[in-house]
């Protein structure tokens, strides 16, 4: 439709129609293509129409304008802009369109009825913000008069703090000259009053990003910082939180904008945002600012900088804060509390600054960006390294024992650095004891990796007994057998996943080996000794020599020995272990079940989920009363529950699923248990699967489930969904054996339940009600439905009768002789 008429007629028609999108579709597309400026002002005037139904106030008023550029004397224009600029507020300009359009028609009883509404709406606003205007300034006089009686200073204050959050209150302050006076009371000095300006400052700030960046150039990042900077808990937290509002509001986070405060009023953010993260990243590394204030400055960094969502793609403040940062963040963690001229630190300090360090490598999206981080790192470090200056050295050794504790591959790289091991090998044997302090700490973070334990064991291990001996130092003390301790349980952990060769293996592709020798390219080989056979031999061998026991005392260790690394590891030797049914009696036996418990629940995610599917196959055979007595069995549902993902593996699926049936066939409180763990959905949905395996494990875990109360149950499913009817018959023999055992048990409930599902079968088709009458159900269902009535059992007589009314309907069996 090229005509402009045309479009216009249907756009009338789409808006007659209460399409007010497409109304206003065809308006626009209308607008391209005209070139008669009375329709132009017609076309404007009525996609403001669809904008004031649509209630996108602002662009109705920027429509109605523009049709009445064209004709100031567009009478509908006019009153479209009056309605618009009313609900957003401009109630004087409203008021003028109204009055013209009066002045036009002026026994028009609609405009004179706006007229009188929008006048007595004005007189109101008027009277609020008069009154508003009277109390704000009340609070500040006697805020600001050192003599005012404190109770009432107090509720000043109070009341002031308030009103800043309430968008009228706030903006009444914001005009007044609020923030000027609430700078005097920051320069008060005086706490209480410094908390009420910067909370107020907080309220005013939120939600509104002109008035928001009008205040940050008013008070300047520089003050702020400063503030932020003090020795005061409280004053330094709520002005965190006046920076972080700010921060949201250039950001486009936090509430959503008032109508009619237009994004055209507040220019790029951009500027902004990085003239605060630079200011937060000077605040890192001076001894101006409090170890509160340091705090501050980098959890703004740690919540701001790095994405929220991966999907988008823009790092950007990443990589600024890497190039104009990283430096600064490792100066941070590379301090030193007990040396002289140490930056002003709390506990958490180092630690933050590690986490802001792990998150920052954790968003780069490409390897030349890693790389790029890595080089600034090894470049620092390598500035700091100086044989002349054990000072200057011993700072580079706690960046990197700080970096160890952030992005741990990173610090892993680091530590391959030359020389940097063997630095803090030799600053063991040092007299001075801030030097064995550092060297024991950087050698407990870089035991998890065999290499580095090995190297620890072999050159390091004498001299951490010999400072464990001589010091007096308790710090020390403690760090040297921690490291000790920790590097051999770890350097014995990697030898026993060796010895089961419990690696994650790549498989290899056949026709892809082919290929490769082929093209004359190498292709690794199975070692001889890595193959099954060898491997079985060796886990027996070492079941026999109750590698069991050692493996459940190792998972008691201290947490500061036993790392998430470790844990995996240990972790992957127990499902090595479990691989053969016949030798989990054993594991059981020398405490393998409780072991395995801790591993399943914390460590690395591939940590626990090797533990959670090696208490699959114990939970799948095993006598749960054995396996996991008493109220241990309970901690087993959720590793096994959480198998039941889909990313997980067909056999983790499966084995999760046959420990499922096996706990759910012992009791109603273990049946309540695994519901509430969320598990129902995910057994539902293997019961429609493919594979014959899955289905029937799924299916027969959801029969045991049934007899729960807490259970979703199978009756309501069958009879809710006949599909399901059809599936649940198709997937084994065994299914109508469960039925079958339901049908007749000692608990009348369950039997009831029984009944009610072998109900809804039949009636969902005759084919299926002919599968369950050639099998051994009919007789359950002829022997249950021939008993003499019984008020207490009744209901299970009927649903049985039920059945095989049914079958006699279908013409299946002949009339029942009682």
């Amino acid at each position: 439709m090229e005509d402009p008429i045309q479009l216009k007629e249907e756009g009338n028609k789409y808006f007659q129609a209460s399409d007010y999108e497409r109304a206003a579709e065809s308006y626009t597309k209308a607008m391209k293509l005209n070139k008669d400026r009375a329709l132009q002002a017609v076309l404007y005037r009525n996609r403001a129409a669809c904008f004031l139904k649509k209630e996108e106030y602002a662009k109705a008023a920027s429509d109605a304008s523009r049709a009445i550029d064209i004709n100031s004397s567009d009478i509908k224009a006019l009153y479209r802009r009056s309605q618009a600029l009313e609900k957003l507020g401009k109630l004087d300009q409203a008021f003028k369109d109204a009055q013209k359009c009066a002045t036009m028609e002026p026994r028009n009883k609609n405009f004179q009825e706006t007229l009188r509404r929008l006048g007595a709406d004005i007189q109101e606003k008027l009277r609020i913000q008069f009154s508003t205007d009277m109390r704000v300034q009340k609070m500040f006089e006697i805020l600001l008069d050192e003599n005012s009686e404190k109770e009432k200073r107090e509720r000043a204050a109070n009341n002031l703090i308030v009103l800043g959050r309430e968008e009228a209150g706030a903006e009444r302050i914001f005009q007044n000259n609020g923030v000027s006076l609430l700078l005097q009371l920051i320069e008060t000095k005086n706490a209480e009053l410094v908390l009420a300006a910067v909370r107020t400052l907080s309220g005013m700030c939120t939600g509104h990003k002109a008035r928001a960046t009008a205040i940050l150039h008013y008070l300047g990042i520089d003050s702020i910082c400063t503030w932020m900077s003090v020795d005061n808990e409280e004053i330094s937290l709520a002005v965190c939180n006046l920076l972080q509002t700010i921060t949201d509001c250039l950001l486009g986070q936090g509430k959503e904008e008032q109508h009619g405060k237009e994004e055209s009023l507040v220019l790029d953010t951009k500027k902004d945002l990085k003239m605060i993260t630079m200011r937060l990243l000077d605040m890192l590394v001076s001894k101006n600012v409090s170890g509160q204030g340091r705090d501050r400055a980098l959890n703004l960094l740690n919540k701001n900088i790095p994405r929220k969502d991966p999907k988008d793609h823009d790092n950007s403040r990443t990589t600024f804060v890497i190039d104009n940062g990283l430096k600064k963040i490792l100066k941070v963690v590379g301090q030193i509390p007990e040396m002289p001229g140490c930056l002003p630190l709390t506990e958490n300090t180092q630690l933050t600054a590690s986490i802001l360090l792990n998150k920052l490598y954790d968003d780069l999206r490409c390897d030349p960006e890693r790389d790029n981080y890595r080089v600034i790192c090894e470049e620092y470090i390598k500035s700091k390294i100086d044989p002349q200056n054990m000072d200057k050295t011993l700072h580079a050794i706690q960046m990197v024992s700080g970096v160890l504790q952030g992005p741990f591959d990173l610090g892993n790289k680091l530590l391959g650095m030359k020389g940097v091991m063997e630095m803090m090998v030799a600053l063991c044997g040092s007299e001075r004891e801030i030097d064995q302090l550092v060297a024991v700490e950087a050698l407990i973070h870089a035991s998890t990796k065999l290499s580095r334990a090995t190297f620890i064991i072999s050159n390091g291990i004498t001299l951490l007994k010999e400072i464990y001996k001589k010091t007096k130092n308790e710090k020390i003390k403690i760090r040297a057998l921690v490291t000790s301790d920790k590097t051999i349980l770890y350097s014995v952990a990697s030898a026993l996943v060796n010895c089961t060769n419990s690696y994650d293996t790549k498989e290899l592709v056949p026709e892809l080996v082919q290929l490769a020798k082929f093209s004359k390219q190498h292709v690794p080989e199975e070692h001889p000794k890595d193959k099954k056979d060898f491997v079985v031999k060796r886990v027996k061998r070492l079941l026999k020599a109750g590698v069991v026991s050692a493996l459940a005392c190792m998972v008691k260790a201290d947490s500061a020995i036993l790392t998430d690394q470790s844990k995996e590891l240990i972790a992957r030797v127990f499902l090595a272990l479990c691989d053969d049914p016949k030798d989990r009696g054993t594991i059981v036996a020398q405490g393998g079940g409780k072991a395995l418990i801790p591993l399943a629940v914390e460590g690395t995610d591939v940590g626990k989920i090797k533990a959670s599917h090696a208490l699959a196959k114990i939970a799948a055979i095993s006598n749960p009363d054995i396996a996991f007595p008493g109220e241990r069995v309970y901690e087993v549902v959720r590793p096994l529950v959480s198998l039941l993902n889909t990313e997980r593996d067909g056999l983790q699926n499966y084995e999760a699923l046959l420990g499922l049936t096996n706990f759910s066939g012992r009791s109603d409180k273990l049946r309540m248990k695994i519901v509430k763990e969320g598990a129902l959905p995910d057994i539902e949905n293997y019961m429609f699967e493919n594979h014959d395996q899955l289905r029937q494990a799924a299916t027969e875990c959801m029969c045991n489930l049934v007899v729960s109360k807490e259970a979703l149950s199978l009756a309501m499913l069958t009879a809710a969904q006949k599909k399901l009817c059809s599936k649940m018959t198709e997937v084994t023999t065994q299914w109508l054996e469960i039925l079958q055992r339901l049908c007749l048990h000692d608990n009348m409930e369950v039997q009831h339940r029984g009944l009610v599902i072998a109900f809804n079968l039949i009636s969902a088709s005759k084919e299926l009600a002919k599968k369950l009458v050639e099998s051994e159900l009919l007789e359950i269902l002829t022997f249950v439905g021939k008993q003499e009535d019984d008020p207490k059992k009744q209901h299970v007589i009927n649903a049985a009768r039920d059945c095989l009314t049914k079958c006699m309907d279908y013409g299946l069996i002949k009339p029942l002789s009682r």
